[in-house]
């Protein structure tokens, strides 16, 4: 049997998880981008691309450092390059990759917000907790014979 806790708006215990929600377009871009992110291989060389002297890299260079072949770096370097986490510049034969600063800046500005969101939830739970407010927002609702869970 499916339950679900009711939405009492009224009630403090029930506030919504985030301040600011993401808006849908804003939620795709950086869902591609966290998607991408979440190949190791992809991962390891935005970090080599990133940490670079020369703030670019040849994607000649890349192919030893994650144990890959040319072909296999070039597709995970398209993948990055269309989540907007890298740009390139042919140079003759070679293309050059540079981070862009922007995109993780969104990325790391989302995921400081949701841990914000979180802690602050966390806190402001806690203390109901201790309080009894929720509790007696969940009894009230069982004794009503309203549904519980999600």
């Amino acid at each position: 049997m499916t339950t679900s806790l009711p939405l009492l708006a009224d009630d403090p215990c029930c506030a919504p998880l985030g301040n600011d929600p993401l808006d849908d377009a804003s939620a795709r871009q950086l869902a591609q981008a966290f998607k991408a992110l979440s190949d190791p291989v992809r991962l390891r060389l935005l970090s080599i691309i990133a940490a670079a002297p020369s703030g670019e890299v040849c994607a000649c260079d890349l192919t030893a450092p994650v144990g890959k072949s040319q072909p296999t770096v070039s597709h995970h370097l398209k993948v990055l390059r269309e989540a907007g986490l890298v740009t390139s510049r042919k140079h003759g034969t070679w293309v050059h990759y540079r981070a862009v600063p922007e995109q993780l800046a969104a990325l790391r500005q989302v995921l400081a917000r949701l841990a914000e969101n979180l802690t602050t939830r966390s806190d402001v739970a806690g203390q109901q907790m201790e309080s009894g407010a929720c509790i007696g927002a969940f009894d009230l609702a069982l004794n009503k014979g309203e549904s519980v869970t999600g």
